[in-house]
């Protein structure tokens, strides 16, 4: 591989906190292979997207997009295991929006109904660090169902083109924002809940925890503080070591 052609050329450090797309378990995801996998997530079937509601989704979202290589703003999960194949990897920031911890997820993800988890979703702010992904032109349609079957699974999130900050470039990004119609997104969502749904959340991804530890992960990688994902990981693994230090207390 040429240099020029390396994805990682920008941000070496990134080589090896980025799971090779080809690998990804949302490579090949599918929800109803999921659902037959886990029956107890049956009930969930109903308030997910069909295949044609998301389709119809991709395709208005990137019906004035020009036939150009696409720039994805990733700011959660999509920052380690973004699964569609990318040619450039670069530090970004979006401006007027913000990494907020608002989405509980009830789905069977990181969480379920009657023990919720938590996840992050782009909402107005005052500005996101995060990651922007380059996919080739010639492969957008296909990573972008791959993107678009992981993303959208469920009414959580509206795809938009916002404008990053990728060094001293500004570049057109398509990203995903909160929807505040979906019954997931909790806006006023308490720092005490927040921190409960990242200590018991736990689904078929994995936990709630392990979700902001590897946001926390990837910003220590770049050299970024993001005070909100910082603190709250802080306050969480206080709570951890509280209720621990309580049980071990309360043993015989």
């Amino acid at each position: 591989m040429k240099p020029e052609e390396d994805p990682f050329r920008h941000h070496p450090e990134l080589r090896d906190k980025i799971t090779d797309p080809l690998t990804s378990f949302f490579r090949t995801f599918r929800v109803e292979s999921i659902l037959e996998k886990h029956p107890e997530l049956e009930w969930v079937g109903e308030f997910l997207h069909t295949d044609d509601e998301r389709e119809q989704s991709r395709l208005e979202a990137l019906k004035d997009h020009p036939d150009e290589d696409l720039w994805v703003f990733a700011y959660g999960s999509l920052m380690w295991d973004p699964a569609f194949k990318f040619s450039e990897v670069r530090r970004a920031k979006v401006a007027d929006y913000s990494r907020r911890f608002i989405l509980k997820e009830i789905y069977g993800g990181r969480g379920n109904r009657e023990v919720p988890g938590l996840m992050a979703a782009l909402d107005h702010g005052d500005g996101c660090d995060g990651l922007a992904f380059r996919i080739p032109q010639d492969i957008v349609d296909v990573e972008t169902e791959i993107l678009w079957r992981r993303e959208l699974v469920a009414p959580t999130y509206i795809p938009t083109f916002v404008t990053a900050n990728t060094g001293d470039q500004q570049r057109k990004v398509l990203t995903f924002t909160a929807d505040h119609q979906a019954e997931q997104i909790c806006g006023e969502i308490s720092r005490d809940e927040q921190i409960n749904c990242l200590i018991n959340g736990v689904g078929i991804l994995g936990t709630s925890l392990e979700y902001l530890e590897n946001i926390v992960a990837q910003f220590d990688a770049l050299g970024i503080i993001d005070e909100e994902s910082s603190s709250l990981l802080t306050q969480t693994r206080a709570r951890c070591d509280a209720q621990k230090h309580l049980l071990d207390e309360a043993k015989p």
